[in-house]
């Protein structure tokens, strides 16, 4: 019998707490692949990711403690996994390529049918995007911040976000629009 399964996220908190390695093993086996989820998001490829997840959880850990339930454990953890995301972005300091918010008004729009995608397919256009773009993108399209928040999080003004945002998400369309268009055209 498989006792890893019967113990709850708030079980495993307070072993944490206690400094139980077994609680945090527990934890991470729980917890790792839908953060691995989070992080592969933010990540230029799997080995970034990876790195995230690691770094995430050892803050998780040290931080354990500073946890006042005030909100889920699971989104405390997701919290610490987008901001070691964002200090990994810093680290490596990759420039947000700030593009005029007119300049994105102005291209032409398109549809497409989001439905024909695979996760992994959006996964993989999602990590094509530029650090920036992908940052920000990440940042208020999965994780609900403001362009206020992400602006004082990566010292940008709210502008910048927006057209972040927007350059991020034009790049996506057209990526996917030629996606389609060779799966059409093999099809």
């Amino acid at each position: 019998m498989n006792l890893e399964h019967k113990i709850s996220v708030e079980e495993l908190l307070e072993g944490c707490k206690r400094g139980e390695r077994k609680c945090q093993e527990l934890l991470y086996r729980k917890l790792a692949s839908k953060m691995l989820a989070v992080c592969s998001r933010y990540a230029k490829d799997s080995y970034e990711a990876e790195d995230m997840l690691q770094m995430g959880f050892v803050k998780v850990f040290r931080k354990v403690s500073e946890f006042r339930n005030e909100g889920s454990f699971e989104g405390w953890i997701r919290r610490i996994m987008v901001n070691v995301a964002i200090e990994v972005f810093r680290k490596n300091q990759r420039t947000l390529n700030v593009v005029d918010i007119d300049e994105v008004y102005d291209a032409p729009q398109s549809t497409f049918d989001i439905n024909t995608l695979e996760t992994r397919d959006l996964l993989r256009l999602i990590q094509s995007l530029a650090g920036g773009y992908r940052l920000v993108f990440n940042m208020y399209a999965m994780e609900g911040y403001s362009h206020k928040e992400i602006g004082e999080k990566l010292g940008i003004s709210e502008g910048a976000s927006k057209s972040q945002l927007s350059r991020a998400r034009a790049i996506l369309k057209e990526k996917i629009l030629k996606m389609e268009g060779s799966n059409y055209a093999a099809g």
